[in-house]
């Protein structure tokens, strides 16, 4: 369910796609060596997965805080980098079903503190759904970059969560640049995000 006015919302179905996806990929290489950098980043794979969960956690936080002000002061505790692969893919599982069970707990009317830069901002419960997808999406593609598994999710998946946020600020920070209308939105959100794309 979207609370989100548009035909292009990217949904909790999306995201529980996106996680199932992630969580394929990154199974399929549970025994590679996770501590070489993820594609271009100076991460390493596991850096970067232990940060990946953070981020689909934090929107879940963000919104069931309802503060309006800031970020609530606290949080929970992620596994980290030093976790197994099979741990940190099951806390993908976890942050991801916790992110869905919070924004479905939300009333549309509800607000909360989405993002601070380059100021603060409120927004209602279903876009917190693609803040997590972006950063899930992205950072599930460095991963699989850096253990040399493929990551290719689905156009229509893309499409919904580039128009989404086409107008969020992040695509004005150093290094990225708006999304375009390219056909091929995947290509569109990598290039847009800095990555080299396909």
């Amino acid at each position: 369910m979207s609370f989100w006015a548009g035909a292009m919302a990217f949904t909790v179905d999306d995201l529980r796609q996106l996680t199932d996806l992630t969580v394929s990929a990154w199974r399929s290489a549970a025994d590679r060596d996770w501590s070489v950098p993820a594609g271009s980043l100076t991460w390493t794979c596991a850096d970067t997965a232990g940060h990946t969960v953070d981020t689909v956690l934090a929107p879940a936080i963000f919104l069931a805080s309802r503060r309006v002000d800031d970020y609530p002061s606290y949080g929970i505790s992620t596994p980290g980098p030093d976790a197994a692969p099979a741990v940190l893919i099951e806390a993908l599982q976890t942050a991801a079903r916790i992110l869905v069970a919070v924004v479905a707990d939300a009333s549309p009317d509800v607000r909360a503190v989405i993002w601070r830069r380059p100021r603060v901002e409120v927004r209602g419960p279903a876009d917190f759904l693609p803040r997590a997808g972006l950063e899930l999406i992205l950072h599930a593609y460095d991963v699989c970059q850096g253990l040399g598994v493929p990551f290719t999710p689905p156009h229509d998946l893309c499409a919904r969560l580039r128009e989404h946020t086409r107008d969020w600020p992040m695509w004005a920070s150093p290094g990225w640049s708006p999304p375009t209308d390219d056909p091929a939105a995947w290509t569109d959100l990598l290039r847009a995000s800095g990555r080299s794309g396909l």
